[in-house]
């Protein structure tokens, strides 16, 4: 994203009214440090809540760590790191302890994501964001190529709901940098380069979008009975079975599955 696509959003989400808070997320944002911080101070000046998600390659030691958080003291309220296996070779990497020492140091409000290995079960031990009893990771993108295998398979057809996402009345949408303004990445919903956000809000029908009406009727579960796809033999989760539904449905609803970096194309 440009300096400049970050203006327009935040311009157009101020004349909505409603929008409270901006994240800043990747990727991983503090590769464009310039961009972010100025994005950062813009939406502050605005009147926005500022958070960042990040997995903290930059806290080289807590001397760096702080350099590099220091311009952005009284702009972030929420600095979320991102610290597991997938990211590090131990859970709580250093860069992560850094982070959070500076980020205290600082008084940035911190915490930490930190998602489950797949094969990790359903145990109530394993650590994550999603609900216990489910795989606590969600399987989209390259999560599906390199770890659905290693997860435990589950019946399509018990994933009649999106547990994840209020798609009646969504609380949060997320833009990319072509433009998409999607309610589930890879699920658009309009372009704010085309449409100011407040009409592409207003507008918003989700009994019209082939996709959203049909996760609402029933869940991922209903893409394969609607649009008669055949199913694979097990999914990982919910997401697994509507990202794999999806790819298959992409030529039919171009304008509403993309872009093609979210499915995988480049």
């Amino acid at each position: 994203m440009t300096l400049r696509d970050i203006g327009e959003i935040l311009q157009q989400a101020k004349e909505v009214g409603s929008i409270e808070w901006i994240y800043f997320e990747g990727g991983e944002p503090f590769l464009f440090y310039a961009t972010m911080s100025k994005g950062m101070r813009q939406a502050a000046e605005m009147g926005f809540k500022v958070g960042v998600v990040t997995n903290g390659y930059w806290a080289t030691s807590l001397e760096d760590a702080r350099e590099n958080l220091k311009p952005l003291a009284g702009l972030v309220q929420d600095l979320s790191v991102s610290s597991d296996l997938f990211h590090y070779d131990e859970k709580i990497s250093r860069q992560c302890q850094w982070a959070l020492a500076a980020a205290d140091e600082i008084s940035i409000p911190v915490g930490v994501i930190s998602i489950a290995q797949p094969c990790s079960g359903n145990g109530a031990q394993s650590s994550g964001q999603l609900p216990l009893g489910e795989t606590k990771m969600m399987f989209r993108g390259r999560a599906v190529d390199k770890l659905a295998a290693e997860a435990a398979a589950c019946d399509w057809q018990q994933f009649n709901e999106c547990p994840y996402e209020d798609l009646n009345e969504p609380g949060r949408v997320h833009l990319d940098a072509v433009g998409n303004v999607h309610i589930c990445q890879g699920i658009s919903i309009g372009n704010f380069h085309k449409n100011h956000l407040a009409e592409i809000f207003a507008n918003y029908d989700p009994v019209t979008h082939p996709i959203i009406s049909t996760l609402i009727k029933g869940g991922p579960a209903e893409l394969l009975r609607r649009y008669e796809i055949t199913p694979q033999e097990n999914y990982a989760d919910a997401c697994h079975l509507c990202y794999q539904a999806r790819v298959i449905l992409r030529d039919r609803f171009a304008q509403v599955l993309g872009p093609d970096q979210v499915y995988g194309v480049f």
